[in-house]
This record gives C-alpha cells, structure tokens and sequence, in this order.
C-alpha cells in the first residue's frame, strides 16, 4: 500500500474578543478575579512577531499569514515560525490551519514550511524569495486553561500591546478563546461567563488584518457593505448565514472603529449595518427557526445614541452648510449667530459621541452582540422552518425571486395610499428593505427587474431622507435654543421641503 504523504492542517478553533476597556491594565485586574479564572493558574509571556509578505501582498490575497515569534526577552529568545490559513470571512469565530515549528533565530526558515500547504502557494520558490517584513506586534499574554466538567478545554489569552508599522501604531486589547477539546459551543459559553462582568465587541479582523490595514493607513476607516456573491445553488439558511454574516461584520467593525475615530462616516455605516442586518433578517425570518433568535433588546440605548450622533453629523455636515448663505445674506449678526448653531451641533456631536463610546464599555451590549454571533454560526446547522431537515428547502434563486417580488408589491401599494407623514415614513423604510434585500441577493435575480426595482428604492430613500434631514435640523436648532428667527428661518425650509405626490410618483 502506498504512504500517504498528503499535509493535513493543524485546525486552530478560536473565538476572538475585543475589549473597548479605556484602562488595559484595570482590565487585565477584572479578568483575573473572575470567579471562572480566578483560581486557575496564569502563565504571562511577553510576545514579539514579525509578519511577513511580498510586496504585491501574495499571501494576503490568499488569506494566508506567515510569521516569526520571539518568545520572551532579546537576552534569551526562543524562535517559532507559523503559517496561518484563513477561515471564514467577517466572523468573530474562526477555524483556520496553522502550523508552528520552532526555528533557529530571527530569520524564515523555507524548510520549515515543508509539511504546510506552501508548496501549492509557492511551488517554485518565488514568493518566499520575495518575502519581507510587514509590521510587528508586541505585546503580553496572559493566559489560563480552563477545563470544564463537560471535557472541554479552552485556553483564554488576554493580550494586550500594540501593532507598528513604521511610524504608526495601534493599540492590542482582545481576548482569544482556544478551542483546545471539545465543541466550538464551549467557546461560546465560556466567553458569555466573560461577558456578564466584562465589556467585549465580536472581533472579526486578526491581528494581522489589522496590522496590514495600519501599514496602509486605513486601519479603523469606515467599513461599507461588501455583500457576499451567493450561489444558486446554496440552501436558504446558508446564504442567510452568509447575508447575516457579513451585514453583522459590517456593524461590529464599525463600532470597534468608533473606539477612537471621530470620522462621522463610521458612525453613518455603523447605522446603515444595523438597517442592513435587520432587513436580512426580516427577508430570511420566515425560513429560519423562531425559537434561536436572539433579543437585540440590550442594544435599543447604543442604538439610539448613535442614531442621535447621526442626526447631530448630518445636521451639521450635510444639511445646513448648504443654507447658510440664503440666511446670512451678508449680514454679520446673521453670520454671527449660524456660527453659534453650528458651535452648538459639534458641541453636542462630541458630548453624544461620548455617549456611544460609554455604551459600548456595558456588558451587556457585548453579551448580546456575543449571543447574535453565536445565533449568525448556528445558523447553517439549521433546517428552514416547517421542514423537516435541510434539504427539503426550496431553490434559492426561487425564494429570492419571491421575496423581492413581494417586497416591491408593499412599495407598489404604500405609494398608492395619500403620503401623509406616516405614509411617508413607511414608503421610505419599505424602499430601505426592497434596496437592500436586491443588494444582498443581486446575484440570484434577474437583471431586468432588479435594476430598475433598485434605482426606484433609492431614489424614494434619498427624496424622503432628504426632507426628513431637513425637518431634523429645523427640530434640533429649536432643542439647542438657536436665535428665533435662525430657527424660523430653518422651519420654513423644512415646511418646504416635504415630499409633494406628485415627487413620489415621479420616482422611477
């Protein structure tokens, strides 16, 4: 009988927890007398890793890593090289190949890879030979291995440090639970014992994405919808996984980034994923399992912060700019007093976007955003409801056609009925539903209905949201106690610009 000689990966399981803590080192005194880590012993290593790639960033497009680890101090090092293959995207639960080998010193070793897949990414040597540093990240772990009744056994590291990439920098504060036995649940399970005391936000971005983002100075910049390319032939609770998935991402990512960036366009996506993911749900809910979904009740007050802090930026940023000639006409009085409006809108953005920041440090926002991402990787192990398993799901591109069929019906209906303002209201977040139900499921639908269908969504979302901005800033220059006739001025503006019939049934 033939040797089999075929590599078969180290799987590494790993649920990744970032930590919007203002103090690491208070943290890190939390942790530890936790009741779950208290009584186990810690061990602590200070961790210095070299990432490596090409200059056109081979491994990266790849989602491979490749890295040297110095393993305590400069004095007496010990080396280890490791490969990492990627999992699966826009998840803060990860299951990836990874093999370490130790190494003789600070330098990549090709032969070390010699049991790894490098082989079919570089099967003639060129990418290693044009291989080269990247970015560093330092930083101390402290870990524990918890082992439960059950026989699962979770390593949970707490690193904290920072990232550099010449002369940029970024902080490390993030909790990395190891599936070491057991089922990835126990991940889950150990990590909301975490959650009851411990603020943490669903990481779906490595170390090493991070670092790459820094070297290219995006690190922490707004992240849009990017959605997944569904096949046809996928079951309905797979490209729900898929759709949910990605939207979810979108929203954690954005609001990791709103920690320390005060870009209003990450605040305005962090929103615009909540309405995303909220519309894959409704589209998917009738074919999922009622029962497992979780209650996004805990977020209602980070929810509504951020969406007075994008009330607050619009105003500010988008609204009123273009006014402010047609009021000041000139007149240094009127100029004088549009500036205290806008002093009073930043002032107020900044105190509100405070407001957030200290939402996101509430446990119970990341034990419900853990709780949503456990739901998210569940979900393909799920049969669709009234079915009696998985395979009795309907084609794909035929749920999707019905779906926003009906979708577009609602709208068809909505803008027959008079566009009084709460007719209004429900045209534009029926429009935001139909828009983003064609946007996720674009590749299972035909081309002559989609296009369209859009374009007419879009053009109701921007009319309407447009004539609601206005109506916003008018109300809010009244909350700020702006001068009466600034205020007055702002109101007729409003009046109008409120959406007529005949504008809507202009639409596309």
């Amino acid at each position: 009988m033939k040797r089999d000689t075929t590599t078969r990966p180290a799987q590494e399981i790993e649920l990744k927890l970032a930590l919007p803590a203002a103090d690491p080192a208070a943290l890190a005194q939390r942790l530890a007398r936790l009741p779950l880590l208290a009584r186990r012993k810690a061990s602590t290593l200070r961790l210095y890793n070299i990432y490596y790639d090409t200059p056109a960033q081979d491994l990266r497009q790849q989602r491979v890593a490749l890295r040297l680890r110095r393993v305590g101090s400069e004095a007496s090092p010990r080396w280890l090289q490791t490969l990492k293959t990627g999992g699966a995207d826009g998840s803060a639960l990860s299951q990836r190949g990874e093999w370490e080998v130790p190494v003789p010193g600070a330098a990549l070793q090709r032969r070390a890879l010699k049991e790894t897949p490098w082989s079919r990414l570089d099967p003639d040597g060129a990418i290693f030979r044009a291989l080269e540093p990247c970015f560093v990240t330092t930083f101390h772990r402290t870990s524990w291995t918890v082992r439960r009744r059950n026989g699962s056994v979770v390593e949970v590291a707490l690193d904290i440090g920072h990232i550099e990439a010449g002369e940029r920098r970024s902080a490390i504060c993030e909790l990395e639970l190891e599936l070491l036995a057991g089922p990835p649940q126990a991940l889950f399970d150990l990590a909301q014992l975490i959650a009851r005391n411990i603020a943490v936000l669903p990481a779906t971005q490595s170390k090493a994405e991070r670092g790459f983002a820094l070297a290219q100075g995006v690190i922490d910049m707004p992240v849009r919808a990017q959605p997944p390319a569904l096949g046809s032939k996928l079951l309905v609770t797979q490209a729900a996984q898929q759709v949910l998935r990605e939207s979810f991402s979108q929203f954690t990512s954005n609001l990791w980034a709103l920690r320390s960036s005060d870009d209003a366009e990450v605040v305005h996506q962090a929103r615009v994923a909540w309405r995303r993911f909220r519309s894959a749900w409704r589209l998917f809910r009738s074919s999922l399992p009622a029962d497992a979904v979780p209650s996004w009740l805990p977020l209602r007050p980070l929810l509504t912060f951020l969406g007075e802090l994008r009330d607050l930026d619009v105003a500010r940023i988008e609204t009123l700019p273009p006014l402010a000639d047609a009021y000041t006409a000139g007149e240094p009085r009127r100029a004088g007093e549009w500036q205290a409006l806008s002093a009073s809108l930043l002032q107020a953005a900044t105190l509100q976007r405070k407001a957030v920041r200290f939402a996101l440090q509430v446990p119970t926002v990341g034990a419900c955003l853990l709780a949503t991402t456990q739901w998210i990787e569940g979900l393909s192990a799920l049969p669709a409801a009234g079915t009696a398993d998985a395979g009795h799901q309907e084609p794909l591109p035929r749920w999707a056609r019905q779906r926003v069929v009906r979708l577009h019906r609602q709208l068809k209906r909505a803008l027959k009925q008079a566009p009084d303002a709460a007719h209004l209201h429900r045209i534009r977040i029926l429009s935001k539903r139909l828009r983003y139900g064609i946007e996720a499921l674009r590749p299972l639908l035909p081309k002559q209905k989609a296009k369209p269908w859009h374009a007419q969504a879009l053009h109701l979302q921007t009319t309407l949201g447009m004539t609601r901005d206005v109506l916003q800033a008018s109300a809010l220059a009244t909350q700020l106690e702006a001068n009466r006739g600034l205020a007055e001025f702002l109101r007729g503006v409003a009046i109008g610009s409120v959406t007529s019939p005949q504008q809507l049934q202009g639409t596309p």
